[in-house]
């Protein structure tokens, strides 16, 4: 006999939060924006890019929704467990406290994984496509986004919450 007594209301911060609370897209989406042109600007800065202005401002928006996009693939595969009604201490593991659990640490780190692969991939292949940078100022800068853009959060434990 299954033990169903999952909630689905404390699922996956910050993405859900953004969902129960939509005012909260008021100040996710400029920071987010934000923190995005600034590791895009610092990081062309760094390598000695001369139209860094430039380059930022025609990739931003891309890298900002793209990046919003590799966050809903990762808390998608966080949700899966859920809906394929799995282990309820798993499941629990997974949306409230990886900690509390190594399998639930294990598919919460595949899921930041694919996010960060996802993040670095959109940025390279798709984001800094037309920016008339060479490939490895396009590499190198795909990786410092996906290094300060992934989605950390996906650890947080949001038993802190409820």
């Amino acid at each position: 006999m299954k033990n169903t007594d999952v909630r689905l209301y404390n699922v996956i911060f910050p993405v859900w939060l953004l969902w129960i609370i939509p005012m909260t897209w008021l100040i996710v989406i400029p920071a987010n924006l934000a923190i995005d042109f600034m590791v895009i600007y610092l990081t062309m800065r760094f390598m000695g890019v001369e139209n860094r202005k430039e380059v930022a401002k025609r990739s931003i928006v891309a890298v900002w929704m793209l990046g919003f996009a590799a966050d809903i693939i990762g808390s998608a595969l966080m949700f899966a467990p859920a809906l394929l009604d799995m282990n309820v201490d798993f499941v629990n593991g997974v949306m409230m406290n990886p900690f509390t659990n190594l399998w639930a640490f294990l598919w919460v780190t595949m899921c930041f994984v694919i996010s960060a692969v996802c993040i670095y991939l959109f940025n390279y292949k798709i984001c800094y496509k037309n920016t008339g940078l060479e490939d490895w100022h396009k590499k190198k800068l795909a990786l410092f986004m996906t290094i300060f853009t992934a989605p950390y959060l996906f650890y947080l434990p949001t038993e802190w919450f409820y």
